[in-house]
């Protein structure tokens, strides 16, 4: 028997922390199938405790040092 799960579709700023409101950026899917969302700074807090009970996290975080994209200077 062989079972597959279905790939964490990417989070969105619609995506919020269920202990602050602050935009998501790491799912954790949990035994039986609930799922809870945290930002960064809550994934960060509650971090080690979730590992040990989630079946699946989806961590986003490492979007969080992205460098924006910069426009060029206008010329005059």
């Amino acid at each position: 028997m062989t079972t597959a799960v279905a790939p964490s579709s990417p989070l969105s700023a619609v995506d919020r922390c269920d202990r602050c409101g602050a935009q998501a950026y790491l799912r954790v899917m949990l035994p039986g199938g609930g799922e809870l969302l945290f930002c960064a700074h809550h994934a960060r807090e509650h971090g080690p405790k979730l590992r040990e009970i989630a079946t699946d996290i989806h961590d986003e975080t490492g979007k969080l040092a992205d460098t924006p994209a910069t426009t060029p200077d206008s010329e005059d």
